[in-house]
């Protein structure tokens, strides 16, 4: 039998309150993660992702008493990321209702954390964040991790980093293309595709949702696993269910919702 495909509604969250941007600039405010948590779940979304973004360029820990309040009202798998910098705080975050824990800057400056985590948490519980962006000419150039809420490039393969953080014990890839991320033009397919040959994990794709025919082309011949969709939920362009109607049309293997 074949495994469901999911749709993931992503919550960046800034201040305590929802944010989204193009590129990872330019926020604007979109609502309270709570009630957008709760209204996505009763759409039909497989899974949230609660992503503090302002913790990592801002130094700190992840503030979790918001996503805390969240969890309490989720009954489906909740993702909680940012800012996450040692074994300790991947267990605050799961104490804090986190079903699993993604993991970025800190696992590409320390490798080891994810082979720690993985470690006492087991790897379904550990989510390796991958923000990537290309340089070079043409839309086949380089494929570079980026670090610092994708405020710093490194020379790191996106594939090849993806195959070391499983081999480190990451269960699950968060696979966010920084040039497509709020463009709302489509996933970046080639990247997608890659990066989820090269492991036998999920990969979950993210930056450029901005249909639901998006999504089911990532989830088709881009190989991902989950889609993140945040935008085009936030501002109504569609929904999680017309996303999960599309798949069902595409022949994806989909959970069904509810009526």
């Amino acid at each position: 039998m074949s495994l469901m495909r999911r749709v993931i509604a992503c919550l960046d969250v800034r201040d305590g309150r929802v944010v989204k941007g193009t590129r990872f600039v330019a926020l604007r405010d979109v609502g309270d993660p709570v009630e957008l948590a709760a209204r996505y779940e009763a759409e039909g979304a497989d899974e949230v992702m609660f992503l503090d973004i302002g913790a990592t360029p801002e130094a700190r820990a992840t503030r979790l008493k918001t996503a805390e309040r969240a969890a309490t009202r989720l009954s489906i798998p909740l993702t909680i990321g940012g800012g996450i910098r040692s074994v300790a705080d991947m267990a605050d975050a799961l104490r804090a209702g986190a079903d699993k824990v993604s993991v970025n800057s800190a696992a590409v400056l320390r490798p080891a954390l994810i082979t720690e985590c993985s470690a006492q948490f087991g790897a379904q519980c550990v989510v390796a964040s991958i923000d990537v962006a290309r340089s070079g000419a043409g839309a086949r150039g380089a494929r570079h991790v980026f670090v610092g809420g994708g405020r710093i490039a490194t020379r790191l393969d996106a594939v090849a980093w993806a195959r070391e953080c499983v081999a480190r014990g990451a269960g699950e890839i968060l696979l966010t293309s920084i040039d497509r991320d709020g463009v709302r033009d489509g996933f970046d397919l080639e990247l997608t595709r890659a990066v989820s040959d090269a492991v036998n994990v999920p990969v979950i794709a993210s930056g450029g949702a901005g249909s639901a025919s998006h999504v089911c082309e990532v989830l088709g011949r881009g190989g991902a696993d989950a889609a993140l969709v945040a935008g085009i939920l936030h501002d109504g362009v569609t929904t999680v269910r017309e996303i999960k109607a599309a798949m069902r049309a595409a022949t994806l293997p989909v959970r069904e919702v509810a009526a």
